[in-house]
């Protein structure tokens, strides 16, 4: 059987940005049978909603410029085994594409779950892993080091994703989960993160498994099926929402800052950061350093630095630090944690 993603691009309109970023939904469904090839399944949700999403997220970005590049995609084969997002994370892998980030968009688009029965019109979840799956034995010592298993690429993607949610999508909320997917299960992200991107899954709060991997039947007075009848379209508006404020915000972005390093030579009750600026793309206005307590989930302060350095009245003892680069609109680039400089 063939099967094939369906990808429209986003060129980027500076030509030394060589950054991408994807967002992804999939386009295929399935029954119980998940080798059942021929009832009808419809997928309204699963993953109608993440393709649709995908779909007026590339309508509505297509009449704007970035200077990044914005990979539009559905992809193929995800009950089958995440056929179509696995080939393309390895195509990215093998092309040494400059991938920043993943959005990976699976069972978006209802709001009331069943057993037990809540509805939730105003949060969605955003899944992360926390230690990378690539990690290397000497990238596992920084982290012992920073004491960072809560500060992956991923993790730091959910966040700003949260804060995007924030600031452009009134009334609406994404709740961090600090896993890689739902319980002991994966999506079109999972892969990307195998090849050692940066991805994210989001999902909505309180899913109805009698409308997911189901034949279409009546059984005891209840309808079983992916239909589309069963879907909350203001809800899903909203998700693709979320995807748009995190994606343009990124794509507006500068590069993030290079090298970020905190000094270590002085024992002191101050942090000393220094960085590079990003070779290529824009320049920065400034760079924000962010700041937070070692227990706190979220980023908690930051200080704007018009310099490729800091020094704060604050220990590194105490706090976790990040820098990210902005432009003079505040559109901040993901943020990188600093490692030991001598």
């Amino acid at each position: 059987m063939l099967m094939a993603n369906v990808m429209a691009t986003l060129p980027g309109t500076d030509p030394t940005d060589k950054r991408v970023f994807i967002v992804s939904g999939h386009i295929d469904s399935r029954v119980s049978d998940v080798m059942n090839a021929t009832a009808d399944a419809p997928g309204a949700n699963d993953d109608g909603s993440g393709t649709v999403a995908v779909m007026e997220l590339a309508r509505v970005m297509s009449k704007q410029q970035f200077p990044a590049t914005i990979i539009f995609v559905a992809v193929q084969g995800e009950e089958q085994g995440l056929y179509g997002s696995t080939y393309l994370a390895k195509r990215a892998k093998k092309e040494g594409w400059n991938l920043v980030a993943m959005l990976n968009n699976d069972i978006m688009g209802n709001s009331t779950g069943h057993d037990p029965e809540i509805k939730n019109t105003t949060q969605l979840r955003v899944f992360s892993e926390g230690v990378p799956a690539t990690e290397t034995p000497d990238e596992a010592k920084v982290r012992r080091t920073l004491s960072s298993e809560n500060d992956s690429p991923s993790r730091n993607l959910a966040r700003y994703t949260r804060t995007a949610t924030k600031q452009y999508v009134p009334g609406h909320e994404v709740i961090l989960e600090y896993r890689p997917d739902r319980f002991l299960r994966g999506g079109d992200h999972t892969p990307f993160n195998q090849q050692g991107f940066t991805a994210v899954r989001f999902s909505e709060v309180n899913e109805d498994f009698r409308h997911q991997h189901q034949d279409l039947r009546t059984e005891n007075g209840e309808e079983y099926g992916d239909h589309a009848k069963f879907m909350d379209f203001a809800y899903l508006r909203k998700n693709t929402g979320v995807n748009l404020a995190t994606l343009a915000s990124l794509a507006l972005a500068p590069a993030a800052p290079e090298n970020v390093g905190v000094l270590t030579a002085n024992l002191t009750n101050r942090t000393e950061l220094k960085w590079t600026a990003p070779a290529a793309g824009k320049k920065p206005a400034g760079y924000y350093v962010l700041m937070r307590e070692t227990s706190a989930p979220e980023w908690q302060q930051k200080f704007f630095v018009t310099d490729t350095k800091a020094d704060l009245p604050h220990s590194k003892d105490n706090f976790i630090f990040g820098v990210v680069s902005v432009d003079a609109e505040g559109h901040e680039s993901l943020p990188v944690l600093p490692k030991p400089v001598r």
